[in-house]
C-alpha cells in the first residue's frame, strides 16, 4: 500500500485546541484559558458563520421567551385586578389575551429547542471530527493503545464532546437568559419596591428598590454558601467518569473476548475483575452521595427561605394599602424571577461540576494529542531509495532494555527474506520499526516510496460486509465482485464467495485460519511491491501455508517479503535469511 499519512490537514494543520504547552495547566487561570480555547475553537473555525447565525436565532428566541414572560407578569397583575373589582367583561378579555401569550410560548419553546439541538449536534460533529483526526493523525490511537496516553479516549470523544456541546450551550444560553431575565424583572421590582426608610442613630437611611437589593444579597449568600459546600463535586464527576469508563472497556473485553476465556475456565477471574472495578465506581458514589444530599439540602432550603423572604417584605406594604392585589402578586413573582436569576449559579451548581470536570478531561485529551510524548519514530521516508536500509539500529524496550546486538541491513527489491530467531529476540519488534511503529532505540531506516503491506499473526476484520473486509483498507467499491471471487477461490475460501454482501462480524464467525487466508486474499488483491509477514500463517497447516507463499510468489512477480516465521518449512519460498540472536544476528543466503 502506498505509505501516506491520511490527510487530517485539519488535524494537523490547526492549533493545539486547548492547552498549548506540554504541561498541564496548574492554575485555576491556566484551566480557564485551555477550557477557553476550546470552547472558542469551532465559533471560529471555517464552520463559523453558520454556527454564530444560529446561535444569534437561539439567543433572539430566548430574548422572546423572556419578553413572553414579562408580558405575563402584567397579565398576572391585570388579571388579579380584575378578580378584585369582580370586571366580567374584562376576565373574557384577559383570558383570551392569555390565550394568546400562551400560543406564543409554544411555538417559541419548539422553535427554540429545535434550533438549539441543531447547533449542537453541528458543533458536536466539528469537534468529533478534528479529535478524530488528531486520534489518527500520527498513529496517535496506537500509542494511546500502548499506554502513551490519557486514559479512555473512546469515552472522551464519544461522551465527553456531547457533554462538551450540549451542556455548555445550555448552560451558556441559560446564563445569557438569566441575565436578561433578571434586568427584566428588576425594573419591576425597583418599581414597586418603594423606599425603606431605616433611623440609623439619629440619621433616617433611605434605600430605594429595597426588595431587590434584598433579592441580590440573599442570592449572593446563597451562592457563596453553595461554593463552600459542594467545592469537591467536580474532582468527584471526575473520577466517577474514570471510573466508568473504565468499567466498560473491561465489559467490552469479555465480549471481545469470550471464546479464550472460555476455553482458560476464566468466568470466576474476571467476575472478580468487574466486580473489584465495580466497586470503585462504588465507593466514588458514595462521595457522589454525599456532596449531591448537602447541595440537595443547601438548595432546598435556599428555595424554602426564599418563597417566605418576599411575602415578608412585600406584605407591610400591601397592608398600608400603598398598592392593589395585582401589584402585590405582580411583585412576588417579579421577586421570585429576580432571586431565580441571581440563584442561576445554585441551581446548576452540580451541572456546573459536571461540565467543569468535562472540559478537564478533554483539555488532558488534547494536550497529549497536540504533543505526544513518544511521537518519535525510527523510520526515515526516502523517496530516491530503490532498497531498504537499516544502518546502526539498536532496539530497545519501552524501560530501555535492549533488544539484541546493534544491526545494519539491507534488503533489494525483490528478494524475499525469513526472518528467525528465538522467541523474545525482537522479531516482531523489527518489523514495528520497519512501520514506523516503534520509537524505543536509535538508528535509521530509510524506506522508498512504493506499495508496501503489513500483515500481523491476527489480522483486523472491520464489523461490516465480507467486502468490506476483503477490500480492507481500502474502499469496498474498489475491486470488483469478480476480483473479489477470484482471490476468494485461489486461497481456498470459495465457500464465502456468495457472501460478499453479508453483514456480520467476520472476526468472530472465521476460524483464525480462515482469518489468515482472507488476509492473502487482501494482498492478492493490494497487489503491494514490499510485504512483510509476521507469523502470518501460524494457524495454517503446511499444506494450505505452501499454497498461500506459492500464490504469492506466482502472482505478485517482483514481490519484496519480509517474513517472520519459526518453521523450517517455509525456509524453500525465501531467498536469504536473517537470524537474529541476543549478541549478534547473522545473514546469510539460503
Amino acid at each position: 500500500m502506498p505509505r501516506t499519512e491520511p490527510d487530517h490537514a485539519r488535524a494537523a494543520a490547526a492549533p493545539a485546541l486547548g492547552q498549548r504547552e506540554n504541561t498541564p495547566p496548574a492554575s485555576r487561570r491556566a484551566r480557564l484559558g485551555a477550557a477557553w480555547r476550546l470552547a472558542r475553537a469551532y465559533w471560529m473555525s471555517e464552520d463559523r458563520w453558520p454556527a454564530r447565525g444560529l446561535l444569534m436565532l437561539v439567543i433572539a428566541f430566548d430574548l422572546l421567551i423572556v419578553y413572553r414572560y414579562t408580558r405575563l407578569s402584567y397579565w398576572q397583575k391585570d388579571f388579579y385586578d380584575v378578580l378584585t373589582n369582580y370586571d366580567v367583561d374584562a376576565f373574557y378579555q384577559r383570558l383570551l389575551e392569555l390565550a394568546v401569550i400562551a400560543t406564543a410560548g409554544i411555538m417559541l419553546d419548539a422553535a427554540r429547542t429545535y434550533t438549539a439541538q441543531y447547533l449542537e449536534i453541528r458543533w458536536r460533529n466539528w469537534m468529533t471530527d478534528v479529535f478524530l483526526g488528531r486520534w489518527f493523525y500520527g498513529r496517535a490511537y496506537y500509542r494511546f493503545e500502548r499506554g502513551h496516553g490519557a486514559d479512555n479516549p473512546d469515552q472522551r470523544i464519544a461522551e465527553d464532546l456531547r457533554l462538551m456541546a450540549s451542556n455548555t450551550l445550555e448552560l451558556g444560553l441559560g446564563l445569557l437568559s438569566n441575565i436578561v431575565t433578571l434586568a427584566s424583572f428588576a425594573v419591576i421590582v425597583w418599581g414597586l419596591s418603594g423606599t425603606l426608610s431605616l433611623a440609623l442613630g439619629g440619621t433616617t437611611l433611605e434605600v430605594p428598590g429595597y426588595i431587590f437589593w434584598a433579592a441580590v444579597l440573599y442570592a449572593v449568600a446563597g451562592s457563596w454558601a453553595m461554593e463552600k459546600i459542594g467545592g469537591r463535586m467536580v474532582t468527584i464527576d471526575y473520577t466517577q467518569q474514570q471510573r466508568e469508563a473504565d468499567f466498560r472497556v473491561l465489559l467490552v473485553r469479555v465480549r471481545e473476548y469470550a471464546e479464550q476465556i472460555a476455553f482458560y475456565r476464566g468466568e470466576k477471574a474476571e467476575e472478580t475483575r468487574l466486580r473489584d472495578s465495580f466497586q470503585a465506581i462504588r465507593a466514588n458514589w458514595r462521595e457522589i452521595m454525599t456532596y449531591t444530599k448537602r447541595i440537595t439540602i443547601a438548595d432546598s432550603f435556599y428555595t424554602e427561605v426564599g418563597a417566605i423572604v418576599p411575602t415578608l417584605l412585600v406584605g407591610p406594604r400591601y397592608f398600608a394599602h400603598q398598592m392593589t392585589f395585582g401589584d402585590y402578586m405582580q411583585l412576588g413573582q417579579a421577586f421570585m424571577r429576580v432571586r431565580v436569576s441571581l440563584s442561576w449559579f445554585i441551581y446548576k451548581y452540580k451541572e456546573l461540576a459536571l461540565l467543569r470536570s468535562v472540559y478537564r478531561r478533554l483539555v488532558e485529551f488534547e494536550r497529549v494529542l497536540a504533543h505526544p510524548s513518544d511521537a518519535r519514530t525510527l523510520l526515515e521516508p526516502a523517496p530516491d531509495a530503490t532498497a531498504i536500509e537499516v544502518r546502526g539500529l539498536r532496539l530497545r524496550l519501552p524501560d530501555g532494555s535492549a533488544l539484541g546486538d546493534t544491526l545494519d541491513w539491507r534488503i533489494a527489491p525483490g528478494e524475499r527474506w525469513l526472518i528467525r530467531g528465538p522467541s523474545g529476540v525482537g522479531k516482531s519488534t523489527l518489523l514495528r520499526a520497519l512501520a514506523g511503529l516503534w520509537p524505543h532505540g536509535s538508528g535509521e531506516i530509510a524506506m522508498p516510496a512504493g506499495r508496501e503491506m503489513f500483515l500481523p499473526q491476527q489480522s483486523y476484520l472491520p464489523v461490516g460486509s465480507l467486502r468490506a473486509c476483503l477490500c480492507y483498507p481500502g474502499d469496498a467499491q474498489r475491486f470488483s465482485v469478480d476480483e473479489c471471487i477470484a482471490v476468494l477461490h485461489a486461497v481456498r475460501l470459495e465457500a464465502l464467495a456468495g457472501e460478499l454482501d453479508a453483514y456480520d462480524n467476520w472476526a468472530k464467525r472465521l476460524s483464525p485460519g480462515e482469518q489468515q487466508r482472507l488476509a492473502f486474499a487482501r494482498v492478492l488483491l493490494h497487489k503491494p511491491v514490499w510485504l512483510f509477514l509476521d507469523e502470518a500463517t501460524a494457524s495454517l497447516d503446511p499444506r494450505n501455508e505452501a499454497l498461500l507463499y506459492r500464490l504469492l510468489i506466482e502472482r505478485l512477480p517482483g514481490l519484496t517479503l519480509v517474513s517472520v516465521a519459526h518453521r523450517e518449512s517455509l525456509a524453500v519460498f525465501h531467498t536469504k535469511v536473517l537470524e537474529l540472536a541476543d549478541e549478534r544476528a547473522r545473514i546469510a543466503d539460503l
